[in-house]
């Protein structure tokens, strides 16, 4: 059995369905052998990430930045996982009310130098909400989930 760790910052009610969306997605039912596990960053730790075969960050963008509990969990696990998860598939959504250019940016620069792997483009979903939002981050849960299923990822 694989896992794939969501690790998504939701402080609204928008941002809490976009977390929704990329665990109903990773949850398909045609994907069998994926457990899924979903943590505030502020609650994730490097235990979970060197328990996980992927992972699925999730951020509000905030004065340019990523939000502080993701950058808060970088923190966190940054030294402890550096010589241990090199290669780590890797994924990001962004919830941007203006470009998400920094806040993209900044989680690039992050996870380069802890050597993951992207396995898409960061999903950046900016400007004002759009219902469209939510089947954005479904899809990207389920590429993950199924990435790891099919043994690509």
């Amino acid at each position: 059995m694989k896992r794939l760790l969501i690790v998504a910052h939701a402080p609204s009610p928008n941002t809490r369905r976009l977390r929704e969306a990329a665990e109903r997605g990773a949850r398909h039912p045609d994907i069998e052998d994926v457990e899924v596990v979903v943590r505030p960053p502020l609650e994730a730790g490097p235990e979970d990430v060197r328990a996980c075969d992927a992972i699925l960050l999730g951020t509000t963008e905030n004065l340019g930045y990523m939000s502080g509990a993701l950058k808060d969990f970088f923190d966190r696990c940054y030294y402890p996982l550096l010589e241990e998860t090199q290669g780590l598939p890797c994924a990001l959504y962004i919830r941007a009310g203006h470009d998400g250019t920094g806040t993209r940016r900044a989680v690039e620069g992050i996870v380069t130098g802890l050597r993951w792997k992207w396995v898409q483009e960061p999903l950046t979903l900016r400007g004002e909400w759009q219902d469209d939002f939510i089947d954005q981050a479904e899809e990207l849960g389920l590429y993950l989930a199924a990435g790891l299923d099919g043994g690509i990822l």
